[in-house]
């Protein structure tokens, strides 16, 4: 039994390397619709490592449990995310509400096995709250938090919500923690200026992920 878990997680690395090599990075190049295309090989492998990390990481924390096809479904979503984000600065909607599908789906099936169907209804909660909160800061400070961002909070605020509040408001505070760090290593590296700015939705994707890391 110890075993199990390890195990989960080499298959699912290696799983994950694949698909992010092909079918995730080639989605990744077909959402990137400006000239600032990266080479092909450097994307196909951004993709396969941060998916089979991912992948990795959610075997070993949870092993073969039925959330697991939820979470990973967020995780491939949030590779093809990440890299347009880096990219271009923009959430493709074809990439976010395909992901945020999925992951409702799949959630049914974990909830039907846990018997807590107040789950459900945590999640949707949640999603509804995590889009409120960034439309607000949207609101506030459009130039730092767009659209985008506030729809990616849908995907996150549902995962995280099935887990409960604190998992929640891990994800929230942990996203900023990240984004703050990224912009000061950036900052560091003059890769921005003071006036500049970093994409915001790798950062909420991480975020998602220690939350989850963290409640499982």
């Amino acid at each position: 039994m110890p075993l199990i878990a390890p195990l989960t997680a080499l298959a699912l690395a290696a799983a994950g390397f694949a698909l992010g090599w092909w079918p995730l990075a080639a989605w990744s190049v077909h959402s990137i619709i400006g000239e600032r295309m990266p080479r092909r090989t450097a994307l196909r492998l951004a993709a396969a490592v941060t998916t089979a990390v991912t992948f990795g990481l959610l075997g070993l924390r949870f092993g073969p449990d039925w959330m697991l096809p939820a979470l990973l479904a967020f995780a491939a979503g949030a590779t093809v995310l990440s890299i347009v984000d880096l990219v271009e600065k923009r959430l493709p909607n074809a990439v976010v509400f395909p992901a945020l599908a999925a992951v409702a789906v799949l959630l049914i099936p974990a909830t039907w096995v846990a018997g807590e169907w107040m789950r459900l209804v945590w999640a949707l909660a949640g999603a509804a709250a995590m889009f409120a909160a960034y439309f607000v800061l949207a609101l506030i400070s459009p130039s730092s938090m767009g659209m985008g961002d506030v729809k990616l909070a849908l995907v996150i605020g549902l995962l995280v919500g099935w887990f409960g509040l604190s998992p929640w408001l891990v994800a929230l505070l942990a996203a900023f923690v990240i984004g703050g760090v990224a912009s000061l290593v950036a900052l560091a590296l003059k890769r921005v200026t003071l006036r500049g700015s970093i994409p915001f939705g790798p950062s909420m994707l991480a975020g998602a992920l220690v939350a989850v890391l963290l409640a499982g």
